[in-house]
């Protein structure tokens, strides 16, 4: 099963919303708590102000030792600070030495401590508690009673049911979460418009390269392309721009290979027609055949390495190799042909010679240097070969004696099957040992370069000269 592409709108949206309602949720939490610590700030003074008003109300009694509070407090005083009938307040106030004074005798003991920090003008103490099973806010006020016989400090303890809170928390919590939600879709709106906004050029994109022709490698538009997107298009557009080239190529080869192996076949089935109908003798219709069947088959490997050349400048991975040996290999593979035509040969190498260079790539550069030089040699003539490093490149040079390059052949020189008319039949071939030559060499970042040898007017022959960056030796 194909996995499921990775949409880019919905990791934007999930990238941008998750956090936001992250954000969303907690500032909720907040704000409701903060709002829940106001409204208890609010309740909490009502419960100081109803413990102090029934402070005002305590009288001390007695004297000396027998000093005590005494109070004349009705339920209905109470009345007054409720604020409606969904909760209800208790009070206890007990005396100087903690004896009952009025109020509800079962409420609980009271908490005596006093905040270090408080925000009230008065010793009062704040805290949940509960209350004949149900939960209660609780204030304890410690409250300097004095009199004409005496004075000390009495407990004043107040007490009110939750209903009224929690009915504030809730419509609190309500109002909150309607205002967050208001905001969060709000906010996803924006997102969810600015992101189809965004990613829009993304789709237009990708429709116009639905819509394109197989055959259409035009460069795709940049003009309106947003800053983002112009390393995706110039990326695109020069990848393009290869392929194009090698479909040029491509095309370009078969034609020229179909229009090169044309002549070789049609004189190979002359051949067999005039063999088969006996017009030359069995020997020499042999000959001729094999000759025709050798030509044919070094122009196809030279077109299959002119392929070759090609596919390696898309690919420029290639590995360090030692020329100097390449060179040795290739000089001993045609000492035949130097032999045959009784050259006097002339081999200078280095130790090694490094580049980053296919071996058959260098192969094919020497081979076809070296075999047109000893074509192009008369009999019994010079040929030197040599390899040195000038300038941190490495330098081949084959010199040879023979005519040198006509002048009609100069401008033409390392195009594919140009060759030169005025040779011999022994001296002819496909054009494309150049042309492979000069592919090679500029895939590797080289230069080649073809020059006749004059000396007072007179050509003794031609230099072949190609120049490779050499890799250092780690």
């Amino acid at each position: 099963m194909k996995p499921r592409a990775r949409s880019l709108r919905r990791t934007l949206l999930l990238g941008i919303l998750l956090p936001v309602f992250g954000y969303v949720v907690f500032n909720t939490s907040v704000l409701y708590r903060q709002a829940l610590a106001a409204a208890d700030t609010a309740y909490d003074r009502t419960l100081l102000a109803t413990a102090k008003s029934l402070s005002e109300q305590l009288q001390v009694q007695g004297s000396g030792d027998d000093v005590s509070v005494q109070a004349t407090l009705l339920y209905s005083a109470l009345e007054a600070f409720e604020a409606d009938n969904r909760s209800r307040l208790y009070y206890r106030v007990l005396g100087f030495k903690g004896e009952m004074v009025s109020g509800f005798e079962d409420m609980p003991e009271p908490r005596k401590s006093v905040p270090v920090n408080s925000i009230y003008a008065a010793l009062v103490n704040f805290y949940d508690d509960e209350y004949r099973g149900a939960p209660v806010r609780m204030a304890v006020l410690l409250q300097p009673v004095a009199g004409v016989q005496g004075q000390g400090m009495a407990v004043i303890q107040v007490a009110e049911t939750l209903e009224l809170r929690e009915t504030l928390a809730r419509q609190i919590l309500i109002d909150t979460l309607w205002r967050q939600a208001a905001m969060l879709a709000v906010i996803a709106f924006v997102v969810v418009l600015v992101v189809q906004l965004a990613t829009r050029p993304v789709r237009e994109l990708s429709q116009a390269l639905v819509q394109r022709r197989e055959d259409d490698l035009s460069p795709l538009p940049t003009s309106d392309a947003p800053r983002e997107l112009l390393p995706l298009l110039d990326a695109t557009n020069q990848h393009m721009q290869r392929l194009s080239h090698l479909l040029n190529h491509q095309k370009r080869f078969v034609r020229d290979t179909s229009h090169q192996l044309r002549t070789p076949l049609a004189v190979l089935k002359t051949q067999l027609q005039s063999a088969r109908r006996g017009d030359v003798e069995p020997r020499q219709a042999l000959e001729e055949i094999s000759h025709t069947v050798e030509r044919a088959t070094e122009l196809a490997n030279q077109m299959l390495a002119l392929a070759k050349v090609e596919q390696m400048r898309q690919h420029r991975d290639a590995p360090v190799s030692d020329w100097a040996q390449t060179v040795r290999a290739v000089s001993l593979d045609l000492s035949a042909l130097i032999a045959d035509r009784n050259l006097d040969f002339q081999l200078d190498l280095p130790g090694r010679t490094p580049v980053r260079a296919h071996e058959w790539a260098l192969r094919e550069v020497t081979r076809n240097l070296l075999h047109n030089a000893i074509k192009h040699s008369p009999a019994g003539g010079t040929l030197q070969l040599s390899l040195h490093h000038e300038a941190g490149q490495a330098v081949l040079l084959v010199r040879d004696s023979g005519p040198g390059i006509a002048p009609t052949l100069r401008e033409r020189l390392f195009q594919p099957f140009a060759t030169d008319h005025g040779a011999g039949p022994s001296l002819a071939g496909s054009g494309l040992g150049l042309a492979i030559c000069l592919g090679i060499v500029q895939s590797i970042d080289g230069n080649i370069s073809l020059d006749n040898r004059v000396v007072e007017g007179a050509v003794l022959g031609l230099d072949a000269t190609v120049r490779l960056p050499i890799e250092p030796l780690t």
